[in-house]
């Protein structure tokens, strides 16, 4: 009889364990939403509308949020090229574009790009941002996304390599 009960405990325990994984797992994705489907707005770049603010957008009288500038100069080989952030609105979290110099990009390995990508999401999550990263061609190559409406941000990653990986956290 007790070796039944035992087993029935081990077995229910490790049950319980395997659900309660899946739960949180499954809470987690539900959570963070998903990456803006807005278009890349490149024109931007040069002509910035509103609160729009890019890497040459400088305010005179006080720290432009996001502050990327550091990040930039401090970027691998230059690798950030430029940015466009849209500060939040009753609707949607506020949103950085980051644009990247794609000879870089291709040199970097798996674990260099997300580096980098985890960088710069810290960077921006702290000014309660989202994050997507692109080439000059419009391709997504990255996004870094959190829920805000949690005590801990939630958030994810997603790398484009040929399908997008995700890493939530």
């Amino acid at each position: 009889m007790r070796p039944a009960i035992l087993i029935l405990g081990i077995t229910l325990g490790t049950i319980f364990c395997f659900r309660s994984e899946i739960s949180v797992a499954e809470n987690v994705s539900v959570s963070v939403p998903l990456p803006s489907n807005e278009p890349l707005e490149l024109e931007l770049l040069n002509n910035p509308q509103g609160l729009v603010r890019t890497a040459n957008t400088i305010s005179q009288e006080q720290l432009t949020i996001p502050s990327l500038w550091w990040a930039k100069e401090n970027s691998q080989n230059k690798l950030l090229d430029n940015w466009i952030a849209y500060p939040a609105t009753k609707i949607r979290p506020g949103r950085v574009d980051l644009i990247v110099n794609e000879q870089i990009w291709t040199l970097l390995d798996y674990l260099e790009r997300y580096n980098f990508v985890n960088y710069l999401g810290g960077v921006v999550r702290s000014n309660k941002y989202n994050m997507r990263v692109f080439n000059y061609q419009k391709e997504l190559l990255a996004t870094y996304t959190c829920n805000f409406q949690t005590i801990q941000p939630l958030c994810q990653i997603k790398m484009n390599t040929q399908t997008f990986l995700e890493v939530s956290f």
